[in-house]
């Protein structure tokens, strides 16, 4: 595409910006959404709603602090729906074998108060690596003003942390 024969280069789009299209409820849409994005939208709002009204579990690593995976330039915060879930996290790793330490934390304690204390973009992954896993990442709406991640205008990632 050109402007005035000037040729546009293409953007980069970070996964951030594929994650902030699909989790976050968008309140002033660039374009009408569909109605399969709407439907995605507002089940989304009602499972971070949920989340962050429910008490879950957050295991601790060997340091005591808690356990946390890197992944896409984001430190996750790890947390389990319940007993069960992190049985089958424990499994998959091959550590089912040692001591779990874990502390129950409301989900909105993790998003508002957790997430601002990791070094750099951070979010939430509930259920890590199950089928049924959710992951709330650094997106307004899911974590507090101050530690979103600024896609800007070019979708390029660069945050504001």
């Amino acid at each position: 595409m050109s402007d005035n024969g000037d040729t546009a280069k293409p953007q980069r789009v970070s996964r951030l910006a594929d994650l902030a299209a699909a989790s976050v409820p968008v309140t002033e849409p660039m374009a009408e959404p569909t109605d399969e994005e709407t439907v995605a939208q507002r089940e989304f709002a009602r499972l971070l709603g949920e989340f962050r009204r429910s008490a879950v579990l957050v295991p601790f690593d060997e340091f005591g602090s808690l356990w946390t995976a890197d992944f896409g330039g984001v430190r996750w915060i790890c947390a389990f729906s319940d007993e069960e879930a992190l049985a089958r996290f424990a499994v998959a790793r091959g550590d089912a074998g040692r001591e779990w330490v874990y502390r129950t934390v409301l989900g909105a304690r993790l998003l508002d108060v957790m997430v601002p204390m990791l070094p750099g973009p951070g979010g939430v992954a509930l259920d890590a690596g199950s089928a049924d896993g959710v992951v709330f990442p650094p997106v307004a709406g899911v974590v507090p003003d101050g530690v979103v991640v600024d896609l800007g205008e070019s979708g390029t990632g660069a945050g504001t942390r």
